[in-house]
């Protein structure tokens, strides 16, 4: 993730949760995808797109990989919140392709870029709107406890959360009735297919739970030609 908080020291994997997962983008450049996949990580995230022209450069060899390995996988938009979100909205649905067992798209949303709440607030609904009509299911919103607390509490309860909260591996606290889906604790992480560091995260729920937010075929579907 584009952040603007850090962890200090190098983030430890976090025992008591069942489901573990890492996000990355063109930081962590090229990924042995097997032997991340192979230490226990259940999900990926990943930047695809910025603003309304921006590609992650390694978006689409890391889509691609996953998909292959088949491995659970969402791609986020970092939101410029000056752009036009219609415009952010089509960019991000041009590059993204998804399919079954994919996680919902994500927005990434943590700068004001010196716009106003309700600026900024009306702009997120926009892109979620479009967004959520255009692959059918409830896009993940991802930001800072602070982040959230200070501007987004209130306006997206209907929507998942993924929040980041570096503090002694302290839970997020956020403000409101919405709670946590996901949970970036710390971006010191360490594994082997990685150089340097990357992003370290939990979902609150089992692999069950987590399957049930991916995209699910029809139950009528049928392979035969």
């Amino acid at each position: 993730m584009t952040t603007f908080y850090a962890c200090q020291q190098e983030t430890i994997r976090l025992d008591g949760y069942e489901v573990h997962g890492i996000d990355v983008s063109r930081y962590q450049g090229e990924v042995e995808w097997e032997k991340v996949i192979a230490q226990g990580v259940d999900f990926v995230f990943m930047k695809a797109t910025e603003g309304n022209t921006l590609v992650d450069s390694q978006f689409q060899n890391n889509w691609q990989q996953l998909a292959d390995l088949k491995v659970r996988k969402g791609a986020y938009h970092f939101f410029r919140p000056t752009v036009s979100p219609i415009e952010q909205a089509k960019h991000f649905s041009k590059w993204v392709e998804m399919d079954y067992g994919d996680l919902p798209p994500v927005l990434d949303i943590e700068i004001t870029d010196g716009v106003s709440k309700s600026t900024l607030i009306n702009g997120a609904k926009s892109w979620i709107e479009i967004v959520e009509s255009n692959y059918g299911m409830k896009p993940i919103i991802y930001t800072s406890q602070k982040f959230y607390n200070t501007y987004l509490e209130g306006h997206f309860d209907d929507y998942p959360l993924w929040i980041a909260r570096y503090n002694n591996y302290a839970e997020p606290a956020i403000n409101g009735t919405n709670q946590w889906s996901f949970w970036q604790y710390g971006n010191r992480g360490r594994i082997e297919g990685i150089v340097g560091d990357v992003d370290f995260n939990v979902f609150k729920g089992n692999t069950i739970e987590l399957d049930n937010l991916t995209i699910q075929p029809p139950a009528n579907l049928s392979f035969t030609e």
